[in-house]
């Protein structure tokens, strides 16, 4: 990327924006092969928006800046990011026949028309600072994949021949430190991007590799499919699986220490049609550290969830589906609870975090450690406080009602859609009324929902049908602080930073105890809750959109009703 040159010193002058003294002054010091314009620029002596408007006017282009794009509309399937930085270009909003781009330099557009011959498309031009532009090629181009271009360029596409060493890539050590070096990029860029997931996909014809970023699958660039073998092998190897067995699921842990920063991954694989398919978990132990009001809770919830956590014995339930935070939530309660005077015993399936000074029980079919025995175990260790890892069978939920009963604290999720569903689902597992009724002291329902970006956010007024298609009233809607991210380089051009969780949560008061007790239906005991001020996971989502946490897109996205 070629930065700004002596066409832009020469309007400089003439504009009057740098005297000639100050120009001559830096000529005489500038280092051989430095730009002088550069120079001027972090000496403070003119900034690169003053130029880049320079810049327009003269050549008549439009300015742009890369950061109000989002991620979605930028193009990387036409150039790759070799290209882009090269050339200085960054595509967007293409349609069948035409592209825009973004570019630095306006003495560039020959090289522009060459790259519009080769698509068979015309290029709309618009202008900005190199610095801006190389940023946004960086972030739109996550994966630095130049530093991996040896390898890719000696495992090519092209089928190997017998005898071909590419045929067993593994065998070289120089090969294998290649691969150990692509799978640490891709680790580390994860990591960068706050991503909670990696996926490592065999497909038919290539290789993709996405990561999970506050709840959503992002693509970055594929490597060769050449290379799925040794890159899945190495991540076996780091998580202890055998990399001989390709046949059966494996699970594996690994403990990575990058940049100063210690990370916990939990592996998996299973066979797929095309190959090995893994997962790698990213656990963040940072986030157990949150407190209630970090983790989504409003002053009044918190209130309600404190009291019901202080209580000294009775089941308390947090619903919701795989990803939706339940596990955090439940380590944020038990870290609350963890005191001196008190013993706490987990049983998980797996171990996702270590916490310090809890018993935590490791869930094994295969030597006979189910939930059930796991939790039968633990009950003669004489606990205050237990969590049951997830609700799964009814033997499992009668040895949890039973700790219950005999004064104890216990703590467990179950897979439902909301809070009163959950009552429904025991009944399912075979529980009698009377049980749920006498144990259960609270259940809450829990997803997670993008928060907006606070370094793009912006006042926006939503549509009278979102507006409506949210359940909010007209007079609320005009005193709501509304925001939106418009895309910028802290959330990848998403509008989006980090998740909330947004709660529903149902106390069991002793009008609720009758009504399960009499097996109530669901529908009674909804209404019944809602009576008693149980707030749906939807109007707390409303809540946090009307005070600009996230957007109403987010909440009709994540919830129901």
């Amino acid at each position: 990327m070629k930065p700004f040159d002596e066409v832009s010193l020469q309007l400089l002058v003439e504009k009057g924006l740098v005297v000639p003294e100050v120009v001559d002054s830096f000529r005489n010091s500038i280092e051989a092969g430095k730009s002088l314009v550069e120079e001027l620029v972090a000496k403070g002596h003119v900034t690169e928006g003053e130029i880049a408007n320079l810049l327009a006017e003269e050549f008549s282009l439009s300015l742009q800046d890369p950061n109000e794009l989002t991620i979605d509309r930028v193009d990387r399937s036409l150039i790759d990011k070799a290209f882009a930085l090269d050339w200085g270009v960054l595509l967007f909003d293409s349609s069948s026949s035409v592209t825009k781009a973004i570019i630095c330099d306006p003495l560039n557009l020959d090289q522009l028309d060459n790259l519009s011959a080769s698509l068979e498309r015309d290029i709309e031009v618009f202008l900005c600072g190199p610095s801006a532009l190389k940023e946004a090629i960086q972030r739109y181009y996550p994966l630095e994949r130049d530093s991996l271009q040896p390898i890719f360029s000696e495992y090519s596409e092209a089928e190997p021949q017998v005898g071909d060493p590419r045929l067993d890539i593994s065998a070289s050590n120089r090969d294998e430190g290649a691969i150990v070096h692509y799978v640490h990029l891709i680790i580390k860029e994860a990591l960068k991007q706050g991503a909670s997931d990696i996926h490592l996909e065999p497909l038919e014809k290539r290789f993709r590799i996405r990561f999970r970023v506050d709840g959503v699958l992002q693509k970055i660039e594929n490597p060769p499919k050449r290379l799925q073998p040794a890159i899945i092998s190495r991540i076996k190897l780091m998580s202890q699986m055998s990399i001989a067995e390709k046949r059966l699921p494996q699970d594996g842990r690994v403990r990575i220490d990058l940049d100063g920063r210690s990370v916990d991954f939990r592996v998996s694989a299973i066979p797929s049609a095309h190959g090995e398919s893994v997962v790698m978990r990213i656990l963040d132990k940072e986030k157990l550290e949150l407190g209630l009001q970090e983790l989504g809770f409003y002053d009044d919830d918190k209130k309600l969830v404190e009291e019901l956590i202080a209580q000294p014995d009775g089941i308390i339930l947090v619903t919701g589906p795989t990803g939706s935070g339940k596990s955090t939530t439940l380590y944020s309660f038990l870290s609350q609870l963890n005191k001196p005077d008190r013993k706490i015993i987990t049983v998980e399936d797996p171990v996702e975090y270590q916490l310090s000074g809890i018993n935590q029980v490791q869930v094994q079919n295969e030597t006979g450690m189910t939930f059930s025995s796991g939790l039968r175990a633990m009950l003669r260790q004489a606990p205050n406080i237990i969590m049951v890892g997830e609700i799964r069978d009814l033997e499992t939920v009668e040895i949890a009602i039973n700790a219950a009963l005999t004064g104890h604290l216990v703590f467990s999720t179950l897979h439902t859609n909301d809070a009163p569903s959950a009552v429904s689902r025991l009944r399912d597992l075979g529980v009698a009324p009377f049980l749920i009724s006498s144990s259960v002291r609270a259940i809450m329902a829990q997803r997670l929902i993008r928060s907006v970006c606070p370094d793009c956010s912006e006042p926006v007024s939503p549509s009278a049908v979102d507006i409506a298609a949210v359940g909010c009233h007209a007079d609320e809607a005009d005193s709501a602080q509304w925001l939106e991210g418009r895309g910028c380089s802290s959330c990848r051009g998403t509008g989006y930073r980090g998740r909330i969780g947004i709660f529903e949560t149902m106390k069991i008061t002793s009008d609720m105890e009758s009504l399960i007790y009499s097996n109530g239906s669901l529908a009674d005991i909804r209404k019944l809750a809602r009576s008693q001020g149980m707030r749906t996971m939807r109007e707390d989502g409303l809540r946090k959109a009307m005070r600009g946490q996230t957007t109403i897109n987010e909440v009709l996205a994540v919830t129901n009703n």
